[in-house]
């Protein structure tokens, strides 16, 4: 018996009927964390509170004589949904462990979902101190989008009973054709960030931070490779279509492409109406959204994946 599997003799079991909703209250919490600091970034709040890990020297909270008005409650607000989240990263172990001592990959997921939030707390401290980098500010997003990942396979994953991988339910070909499309899912992710952090929101009105790229360049590189990702979800979909009879697999990839279609619609739409706020933070759902789909996509490929 491994050393996780004899722990969790010694913990409190966790109800069988709260264990999903936690797993699913953990993928919800990381959803908010993406959406308030999509907020914090839009409203220029990314040093309403200059210092970290205090919000103000002396200080772990706002305090009434500080210059940044709002933005110290809207910043401050997101640090503190990063406790909440670290919390459910907790109790997601608590259920994954309890629940199903001997599943050491849902095991070492739930562990996965923990390390990032508190890295990503670190990482906010650095993109506070650096002045709201850029690039770290994407960075600080993009680690979100993989806290996102691990999230949903855990939500997947309580969808079985019995540990993975089980039984490939397409062609391989299929196969390394979803994971490609993942892959270059990801790159449009990181494109994404390019832009935004080449654009006027850089998360801070008073001393707005950019990349140097030119950003209609950076914005076309973009959109290229969003076409590109649109072929590819299209080939993949025809691909397990052809070779699986399995009614989730192909919900799943169904799914993908609606959220593809809808994503790059809002995309273009915020480009050509000079980038308001309200469709650039629907973007950033969107993208979230778009690596749930995936992942689902990717996780459904096999029975029990997880």
């Amino acid at each position: 018996m491994s050393t996780t599997a004899r722990a969790s003799l010694r913990l409190p079991a966790v109800r069988a009927s709260w264990v999903r909703p936690i797993l699913l209250a953990n993928l919800v919490g990381e959803v908010l964390i993406v959406i308030t600091g999509g907020i914090v970034r839009l409203t220029g709040s990314g040093l309403g509170c200059p210092t970290w890990p205090e919000c103000v020297p002396g200080s772990f909270v706002p305090v009434p004589h500080q210059e940044q008005g709002i933005h110290k409650f809207i910043e401050f607000g997101n640090r503190t949904l990063t406790g909440m989240v670290g919390i459910l990263a907790i109790l997601a172990i608590w259920a994954v462990v309890t629940h199903w001592p001997k599943r050491s990959r849902m095991h070492w997921v739930a562990y996965g979902v923990l390390g990032g939030v508190a890295a990503q707390a670190l990482v906010g401290g650095v993109t506070v101190r650096t002045g709201l980098n850029p690039f770290t500010v994407a960075f600080h997003f993009l680690m979100s989008m993989a806290l996102v990942a691990l999230s949903t396979t855990l939500v997947r994953g309580a969808q079985d009973e019995e540990s993975g991988p089980g039984e490939l339910l397409v062609h391989p070909l299929a196969r390394t054709l979803a994971w490609g499309t993942a892959t270059v899912g990801g790159v449009v992710l990181v494109l994404g960030t390019i832009v935004t952090g080449s654009g006027p929101h850089s998360g801070d009105a008073a001393t707005p931070a950019r990349t140097g790229f030119d950003p209609r360049m950076v914005a076309w590189l973009h959109a290229d490779t969003v076409m590109f990702f649109c072929g590819l979800v299209i080939a993949t979909l025809v691909a397990v279509r052809l070779t699986t009879r399995d009614g989730r697999t192909r919900r799943a990839w169904n799914v993908v492409l609606l959220v593809t279609l809808l994503q790059g619609l809002v995309g273009y739409v915020q480009y050509f109406t000079a980038l308001p706020e309200t469709l650039v933070l629907a973007h950033m759902v969107g993208a979230t959204a778009l690596v749930i789909a995936l992942t689902y996509g990717v996780l459904a490929l096999r029975r029990n994946p997880v």
